[in-house]
């Protein structure tokens, strides 16, 4: 598991999740869906994953996940977490997960 990046944005989880979700499929290289099994009542988990497509075949390969807790008044703390892929693209992989955190961190208003 790599570092973890903690920041809180506005919006409910289920809120910043769907656009988490509509961005990601937006870039066309990346996906982040909510992980219903690795969810609870209180946490919405996010898979977050490069996408190659090569005709029919699709692959997915894991970079990290993405946790949203609610931290009241429609308020929705993020933990994102890296988990560097053994793959043998792995910097190639791990720098797009890096923009795409980044990009996440810049698409909301982070409160404090």
């Amino acid at each position: 598991m790599g570092d973890v990046i903690r920041f809180t944005v506005e919006g409910s989880p289920q809120a910043v999740s769907r656009a988490i979700e509509e961005y990601a499929r937006g870039q066309g290289r990346v996906s982040a869906i909510v992980v219903p099994w690795e969810s609870t009542r209180e946490t919405l988990s996010m898979a977050v994953t490069a996408v190659k497509a090569d005709g029919w075949a699709i692959e997915h390969t894991n970079l990290g996940t993405i946790r949203l807790t609610d931290a009241g008044q429609e308020r929705t703390a993020l933990a994102i977490t890296a988990e560097p892929p053994d793959h043998p693209e792995q910097q190639q992989l791990t720098a797009l997960f890096d923009r795409f955190v980044l990009q996440v961190q810049g698409r909301f208003t982070v409160v404090a």
